[in-house]
């Protein structure tokens, strides 16, 4: 069956289709071009990108291509010689220049031109007197085609397979040239056009070399252009005397383009076009423009001018957004881009021409994105302040914004001399005062935490005289509106207070203890300013008489620190565009998207662990066993005789041919290597090594931690490819256990190659934690863990692991271990000054303990008879009886050797521990130690993506290196802020000294968050590099077992992977095989109707509401915890923004007053969820009249998979299940009924009811019914409350009349018993309220004891309160408070 085809209709001429369609057709053909993984797309569409398109090409352009490329003569002869065999057998002639390969493209290109040159401006007046804009209209479908067809050569341009051959073509057009010389180009409605030109000029000239594709360096692109330009020089010099000026020339005073045009200005147009056309045969002869002097001349500069350098073009760009970036709606498209219109933006296919290509294209996009974010900033902020002009005709401001304040005084105070071979300044200072006076304490406390490197913006407002009117103000810009005139932005140097002392200094030129609190209201602030842009604006102002942009500023705004790091990510791509950016090579042509997919995959690679020690990852043989079905294991001792009992830990000797369980998508799958062999075929054998650890100390803290998760097969596959040299990639779908897995990869690559440092890159904080959290509870010794960032404080441990914890971590130790050597030294009657230092220990070491333990061995090498010797000749037992069992039974010569050595290795770790201290005991400052730590000392070291842009040049000045990169969250996060943690350490000898790339992550959720639709959906910038590699067929291995939910409701989003199933442990544990009590059913969608007539509102663009859903959503929140659920367990998520605050507002209306309700673990949307779950998720979809992003249904698979036990979904049914997207879920969930069904006879958290139970079941009609229920439930509580406080008051009275009794009857203990009435009064209402409410018993204690209980999979308990969660732990844990006087219903 023939494959249709979109080329197909290159038979039709294209003039006769109307510009609107001719604008789809093209659309049609370059989505192709996004497409080119898939294998029958890529076939289609390179069929017209290849060799035969140069029989196109006129005579002149194509001899210059072969004599520029002579290796494809040869392939031009076979390729010519196989057409015409063709021809041939289909008996017809051969005539290559019919063929649709060779004419489609230029065809296409041509009628372009002829509607760029006749059909964009239409005559609707004939006076000439009036010039172009008043006697020509513009066509707007001219237009768009245009913009369209400048778009289609751009990404044909900037994908090596086809640019390749294109190139010659669109040169041989000369299509950049004629859209210069064009109308539109200058024209005011040709503004996206004329910036698309010069981006397809930009990948025209592109400093690569096409066939061979590799980066052109800076020295060879200078090369090629003297060549070509002396090669001009000497044939003007000997066939044109007109140029023998131009001939004799030096080229630096004339390869500018004013210069060039100037010399070529001597030519008649006769001359240049013989020149153009037939000496240098740069276009054809027959081109209709070839007349044109113009364009003769335009060809020949755009040929011959020296063009600017991707560096310098990068080097030469502001790194702030100014207020001509920020509001062009080309560049950065309002929020609201329907993506009909074409961008003048780069695109994030799946292949980039090199690295600079790559890094260019992504600064691009970062810049622009953080511009996007920075203008919604300043459009928040202003409109606060209230400018208006006074009567001094000065801007003056009424009111206040917290963001932004106004400045009292703004001036230069530096500027310095440029660096050599630069023009802008090498730096420019300044400084702004301002005054907080205005402002409350907690936001003056938010202008005093201002330090260095904070980015500020400065303003300069100047509102009209007069108001806008309404209509005026609609057709004003944001820009008018605002009265803003410049913004430009600078970064913090330092800050000072009113009598100029320094605050928040963290150089050390302020010591601790001398730090005083912030005088006065008034700050000044130090700024560096952005040397380029202040460079322009000078050179605006001296040339163009162009006003003071530094004299006019008037305001400073802050923003937000967590949103405010665009600067340190943007100057680390500079820096990377400017060093020799070497990645492994083994990852380089995977990395830009070429080349054999698996190449990188660990069987490929060289260097191979042969042996892999994988200590505690196999719980028994018959775990081992299931791991390798396909091979049949032999297990041997270490003297290579077979073991009979096999037990753990084991050495597997690793086959080179492993049979592996990686994937690749379905297009794709021919680039794996074949693991499917014959069926008959006999088992291999695998040889796994059995050994006894050696004995590891005689205390408990010398024993090392063990594994307890048994993982399964593919997991066990991806620690062995993670172990391995190379890229792995692992597919975590929900609950699949991904974290056990990479903590176990750097486990036992910890083990295997311990000379090795591995750098942990996540994309949250909380990730980061809960990775760092599971590595602390296996074997890696807590000295060489390290956590960077600001997230280390949130971990759930008492030790601290950021660099000053662990260097005074490392400090408190070396006195532990200083003490234990004196110990020591006393047990052999020694002086105990040799534990003064940590070099002292070690000459100890070396002289008394090493050398007596020497003596012991050859003692005992000739008395193995005696099975006393030991426990008698020990060398120290004394300094061992301390420990908790006796170490020497005298029973056993090997035994008790055993247990020496032992002892021998908990001396021996002592002493080594203390020679890892030394390094701290010689360093004096904090800086110092915590610099050794991180570049010497830690093994594994860990933070968080934006960590890691932000303080690369730290890293590279401190000489940071690393071995092995493991990446958790990366479908989660920008391409560009997974390269860098890539490049974090400087080149070795030209080699990048990476050795594995670990990336584990999950493309079927949410993408990296990218705020701006265009950015997103046009240039692709929430592509992961994860689903990108994906995308191209790179081997994965996707885990294929959830151990978080319920097997029903993981059904809900398990279609979506390929065979995703349930561990055993969801299937064995009672917990997921109880029903929820008081719900009939474990998860429903509840269809919610019109709220009081009203559905989905919007209050403002994208802030939708939905207050039925949010009213009965709180209410069966507030009927769970009626019930007896804990808080902690329930969380509530929404699809918006908007939703969420409605919520929270009815939550703290309706359950924050009552004590034995109080707000749930979490409100907050499903795109901040993500990688979090809970036991029970209330979830509100918002949408009634359109389905919304909830249609991308990565952002489904990441709702329906946070809940462990009970997910119930309000929505409109009405709406979703029409979805088409959505389907899959959506009919599972409407096998049940649509209104909420409970189980109004359960009325405790617990219930003996089996999941599939549903009991007696009462449908609920509605919201009202709901509230009836709730009110009916709150009533059975303080009914119950009442009787408590009743009998709390007649026990109490009791006490009274029986002291008063007691105190008639005698008078000696009157003391004691006026402390038993006290004490009694004090204990009476605690007992009380213990008590008084067994709807709320033991709910607690049953989830938290199987939360506690081991399994395998992402099953973490989300305790985080959210910032309105109250303080009191009886309102979260569901104790019951005593009763408020005043009752709500």
């Amino acid at each position: 069956m023939k494959v249709a085809s979109p080329w197909d209709m290159a038979e039709v001429k294209f003039s006769v289709i109307c510009l609107p369609l001719l604008a789809i057709v093209l659309i049609f053909l370059y989505l192709p071009l996004q497409s080119l993984e898939d294998e029958v797309v890529s076939e289609t569409v390179l069929r017209l990108a290849s060799l035969q398109c140069w029989h196109s090409l006129s005579y002149g352009r194509f001899q210059m291509e072969m004599c520029l490329n002579p290796d494809l003569i040869k392939k031009w002869k076979r390729m010519t010689k196989a057409e015409a065999k063709k021809a041939k057998k289909r008996g017809e002639d051969y005539d290559p220049s019919t063929s649709l390969e060779a004419n489609f493209l230029r065809n296409l290109t041509v009628e372009f031109l002829e509607i760029l040159d006749s059909k964009v401006f239409r005559n609707v007046a004939q006076d000439d007197s009036e010039g172009l804009d008043a006697n020509m209209e513009v066509g707007d479908a001219c237009v768009l085609y245009c913009e369209r067809f400048m778009e289609f050569l751009i990404d044909l341009l900037s994908q090596l397979p086809t640019r390749r051959y294109l190139r010659p073509l669109v040169a041989d057009v000369a299509v950049v040239a004629k859209c210069h010389l064009s109308a539109l180009y200058t024209h005011e409605k040709g503004k996206l056009f004329s910036q698309l030109v010069d981006l397809l000029q930009f990948y025209e000239t592109f400093e690569i070399n096409d066939h061979e594709g590799t980066q052109l360096t800076d020295d060879e692109v200078l090369q090629a252009h003297y060549d070509r330009f002396q090669s001009f020089q000497l044939l003007a010099f000997n066939r044109i005397p007109k140029l023998r000026e131009l001939a004799l020339a030096n080229i630096g005073a004339i390869h500018k383009r004013a210069d060039l045009s100037k010399k070529l200005s001597v030519l008649s147009p006769k001359e240049l076009k013989d020149l153009v056309c037939s000496k240098l045969k740069l276009i054809s002869k027959d081109d209709p423009w070839s007349e044109r002097v113009d364009f003769l001349i335009e060809v020949m500069v755009s040929f011959f001018e020296k063009q600017k350098s991707q560096k310098e073009a990068i080097n030469a760009l502001p790194l702030y957004p100014n207020e001509q970036i920020m509001w062009d709606e080309s560049l950065v498209p309002s929020i609201n881009y329907s993506g009909e219109g074409c961008l003048a933006l780069p695109k994030l296919n799946l292949q980039f021409l090199t690295l600079h290509d790559y890094l260019l294209r992504n600064f691009n996009l970062f810049r622009l994105e953080s511009t996007y974010e920075i203008r919604e900033d300043i459009q928040e902020a202003v409109p606060h302040l209230l400018a208006y002009i006074n009567n001094e005709g000065e801007t003056a401001f009424r009111g206040w914004s917290r963001m932004a304040v106004p400045i009292k005084e703004f001036k230069i105070t530096e500027v310095k001399q440029p660096n050599i071979g630069e023009v802008k300044p090498a730096a420019v200072t300044a400084e702004i005062a301002f005054s907080i006076s205005s402002y409350r304490a907690h936001i003056r406390s938010e202008w005093n935490a201002l330090k260095e490197h904070d980015v500020l913006f400065l303003l300069s407002i100047r509102p009209s005289f007069e108001p806008l009117s309404a209509e005026e103000a609609a057709k004003a810009t944001v820009p008018q509106r605002l009265g803003l005139q410049y913004v430009r932005g600078c970064e913090i140097i330092e800050i000072r207070d009113e009598e100029g002392t320094l605050m928040n200094d963290f150089t050390g030129k302020i010591k601790r203890d001398e730090w005083k609190p912030p005088k006065g209201e008034m700050r000044t602030v130090k700024v560096a300013l952005d040397p380029a842009q202040y460079h322009m604006d000078v050179t605006d102002i001296a040339e163009k008489g162009a006003e003071d942009v530094y004299g006019t500023f008037n305001v400073l705004m802050r923003r937000k620190p967590k949103e405010n790091n665009f600067k340190a990510i943007l100057e680390s791509i500079r820096d990377l565009m400017n060093e020799t950016c070497i990645v492994p090579d083994w990852l380089h042509n995977i990395f830009l998207g070429y080349g054999n997919p698996s190449a990188a995959q660990w069987t490929n690679m060289p260097d191979l662990l042969e042996a892999v020690d994988f200590k505690d990852t196999f719980l028994d043989a018959d775990h081992l066993k299931e791991s390798f079905p396909e091979y049949q294991i032999s297990f041997v001792n270490p003297d290579g005789s077979e073991s009979l009992h096999p037990q753990p830990p084991f050495r597997i000797w690793l086959p080179k041919t492993l049979k592996t369980n990686a994937q690749a998508l379905p297009g794709n799958k021919s680039n794996l290597p074949s693991a499917d062999g014959d069926a008959n075929t006999v088992q291999e054998r695998l040889v796994v090594e059995t050994y006894v650890p050696p004995d590891p100390g005689p205390y408990p803290q010398d024993k090392p931690k063990q594994n307890t998760v048994r993982f399964t097969q593919t997991q066990i596959g991806a620690i062995i490819s993670g172990v391995q040299p190379g890229l792995t990639m692992v597919v975590g779908p929900p609950g699949t256990g991904k974290t056990d897995t990479a903590v176990q990869i750097l486990n036992v690559l910890y083990h295997n190659c311990p000379s090795q440092r591995t750098l942990i890159i996540t994309h949250s904080n909380q990730a980061l934690n809960d990775l760092f959290e599971k590595i602390m509870e296996r074997d890696v010794p807590a000295r060489y863990l390290l956590r960077l960032g600001q997230g280390e404080q949130e971990l759930a441990t008492d030790l601290d692991f950021s660099r000053q914890g662990r260097v005074n971590a490392m400090l408190v130790r070396r006195l532990e271990l200083l003490s234990e050597v004196e110990r020591l030294a006393r047990s052999l009657q020694l002086p105990e000054d040799v534990g003064y230092t940590c070099e002292t220990a070690g000459y100890f070491w070396l002289l008394h303990v090493y050398s007596r333990w020497e003596q012991f061995l050859a003692a005992c090498a000739d008395n193995k008879e005696k099975p006393t010797f030991v426990r008698d000749r020990f060398p120290f037992k004394e300094f061992f009886s301390n420990a908790p069992q006796p170490i020497f039974t005298g029973e056993s010569f090997d035994k008790d050797m055993r247990a020496a050595k032992g002892c021998f290795r908990h001396l021996k770790t002592i002493f080594q521990e203390l020679e890892e201290c030394r390094a701290f005991e010689l360093l004096k400052s904090t800086v110092d130690r915590s610099n050794y730590l991180m570049t010497k000392q830690a093994k594994i070291v860990a933070m968080t993506c934006t960590h890691a842009a932000l303080k690369r040049k730290d890293f590279l000045q401190l000489g940071f290196k690393y071995d092995n990169l493991l990446m958790e969250e990366s479908a989660q996060i920008l391409e560009i802020e997974t390269f860098i943690p890539m490049l974090l350490q400087r080149q070795e000898d030209g080699y990048a000294r990476l050795k594995r790339c670990i990336l584990i992550g999950d493309h079927h959720q949410l993408p990296p968050v990218v705020k701006n639709m265009a950015f997103q959906k046009y240039s692709h910038m929430d592509q992961s590099l994860f689903t990108r590699f994906v995308r191209l067929g790179i081997p994965y291995i996707e885990l294929n077992a959830q151990g978080r939910a319920r097997p029903s409701i993981a059904k809900l989003y398990n279609w979506r992977y390929r065979e995703l199933g349930d561990l055993p442990y969801v299937k064995r544990e009672a917990i997921f095989h109880r029903a929820n009590a008081g719900f009939s059913y474990d998860y429903q969608l509840v269809d919610v109707p019109d709220y009081l007539g009203r559905g989905e509102s919007a209050p403002s663009p994208w802030f939708y509401q939905n207050e039925g859903e949010a009213e009965y959503i709180v209410s069966v929140y507030m009927y769970m915890r009626l019930l007896g659920y804990p808080a902690n367990k329930i969380s509530i998520l929404t699809t918006y923004n908007g939703q969420k605050l409605l919520i929270r507002d009815v939550i703290s209306r309706r359950c924050a007053p009552y004590d034995f309700i109080g707000p749930p673990s979490k409100v907050t949307t499903v795109d901040k969820f993500q990688g979090q779950q809970n036991d029970f998720i209330l979830l509100s979809l918002v949408r009634t009249r359109f389905v919304g992003h909830l249609r991308d249904v990565r952002r489904l698979v990441v709702a329906m998979s946070r809940a462990r036990l009970g997910l119930y979904v309000f929505c409109r049914r009405s709406l979703f299940e029409q979805c088409y997207e959505l389907q899959p879920t959506f009919q599972r969930l409407l096998q049940r009924p649509d209104c909420l069904a409970l189980n109004l006879t359960e009325n405790m958290p617990f219930t003996d009811r089996h999941v599939e139970d549903t009991g007696p079941i009462y449908l609920v009609s509605g919201l009202e019914e709901m509230g009836n229920i709730v009110n009916a439930k709150m009533h059975q509580v303080y009914q119950a409350r009442m009787v408590s406080q009743q009998y709390n008051q007649s026990y109490l009275a009791q006490v009274d009349t029986l002291t008063d009794g007691i105190f008639q009857r005698s008078q000696q203990g009157c003391t004691s018993v006026n402390d038993m009435d006290t004490e009694t009064e004090r204990s009476g209402p605690q007992n009380g309220n213990a008590g008084d409410s067994p709807l709320i018993s033991n709910s607690e204690e049953t989830a938290d004891t199987e939360a506690k209980k081991g399994q395998n999979g992402d099953v973490k308990q989300e305790n985080h309160m959210e910032e309105d969660k109250p303080k009191s732990n009886a309102q979260a844990d569901g104790d019951v408070a005593p009763v408020p006087t005043n009752m709500e219903e």
